[in-house]
């Protein structure tokens, strides 16, 4: 199959339904440590069944530690397994650039599937540009992390943004941000609980969505079991359709208990691809259009929200460039101004010398 190009991928998005296969970091499926070979290995086997699957799109998640998380002891309620400063240092080292990255990349070139990631920084953000993505997703926690987002805004490709954990105020802040900036935009309704029950759905967003922003696309970022409320969805409008993927719910890790499987994808998608979902019943996940999102006091904001920090070792009296600042989880801990406030810190200077990982306040800047 003939790749396709950037504007050729945003036109098929579009026009829709464009349906991501989320592989994510579900080529890790053991407690105890692999070879990368192997983790390679399992990432082509998830690629090849999502490809049997139908889907337009597979998607993976990149992390750098260095300017993701800090080292602190914090373990996120969505996965007692690991501490999250280990998790994201094993995913750093599992995935390096020309060992994992790069001939994956091509592997899914070979099978004629669109390949891209959401990186968890804006050093996984740069590594990824190295490999050559089509398009960029951010997730939940990291939607107002403008560290990130004006490295995705530079390079001019489409970005895809999920709800989970924003405000109705915040969400409508940061569209106007990438907007304005000229990029192309897909906002993704998602629930951010793990597995995210029925009740919690209020599909009427999308209507809502459509109806405030009509030169944004509107998809869905589903974490329920099933695909009931996926068809839902696309019946009321979404263009774009994500889910987790993977062999097995019942695999260690963070995400395989909220992931579809092989089978069911492949249904999920001949329902789409047939218009099946036209008969499916979506006012018991409606609710109220008008309603604010669940984002906006969702749990997982403390554990996944940003701060600023120094990114690097700052003399006293030095005006603060973008390439000064790391966006670092947890807020909760960090005490940073939050990564949204990237703006109101840029040349301003330092009133005290800092160390790397020291947070940026405003009591360090000049008035």
């Amino acid at each position: 199959m003939a790749l396709l190009h950037q504007n050729q991928i945003w036109g098929k998005i579009q026009k829709g339904v464009f349906v991501t296969a989320e592989i994510g970091k579900n080529f890790i499926q053991t407690e105890e440590d692999r070879p990368i070979e192997e983790y390679l290995s399992n990432a082509k086997k998830l690629v090849d069944a999502a490809v049997e699957a139908g889907v337009d799109a597979v998607k993976f998640q990149t992390h750098e530690v260095e300017d993701e998380q800090l080292d602190l002891d914090i373990t996120s309620p969505h996965f007692k397994g690991s501490d999250r400063y280990s998790w994201v240092t094993r995913n750093t080292k599992a995935t390096p650039l020309e060992e994992f990255w790069k001939p994956l990349k091509a592997y899914c070139d070979q099978k004629g599937v669109i390949f891209f990631s959401t990186p968890m920084s804006r050093k996984a953000a740069n590594t990824l540009e190295k490999v050559g993505v089509p398009l960029w997703k951010v997730g939940s926690g990291d939607v107002q992390d403008y560290v990130t987002l004006d490295f995705m805004i530079e390079t001019g490709k489409p970005i895809m943004i999920a709800t989970g954990m924003v405000s109705l105020k915040e969400l409508d802040e940061v569209i106007k941000y990438i907007t304005d900036k000229g990029s192309p935009l897909v906002v993704m309704y998602c629930i951010s609980k793990y597995p995210a029950p029925p009740e919690f759905f209020n599909l009427g967003t999308i209507e809502y969505l459509q109806e405030k922003y009509p030169n944004v696309v509107i998809g869905f970022s589903d974490h329920s079991i099933g695909y009931d409320i996926a068809l839902s969805a696309v019946k009321l409008g979404a263009k774009v359709v994500e889910k987790h993927f993977s062999w097995n719910r019942e695999l260690w890790g963070a995400d395989h208990k909220v992931s579809m499987t092989p089978s069911e994808m492949k249904e999920m998608v001949g329902a789409i691809r047939s218009e099946e979902y036209k008969s499916v019943d979506e006012k018991k996940y409606y609710g109220d259009k008008e309603k604010e999102l669940e984002g906006a006091d969702n749990q997982f904001r403390p554990y996944f929200n940003k701060s600023l920090m120094a990114g690097t070792d700052i003399p006293a009296g030095t005006a603060i460039t973008k390439e000064m600042i790391f966006a670092m989880r947890p807020k909760m801990y960090a005490k940073g101004l939050a990564s949204n406030r990237l703006n109101d810190v840029l040349g301003k200077k330092t009133n005290a010398p800092l160390k790397k990982y020291d947070p940026i306040t405003e009591d360090v800047l000049e008035n």
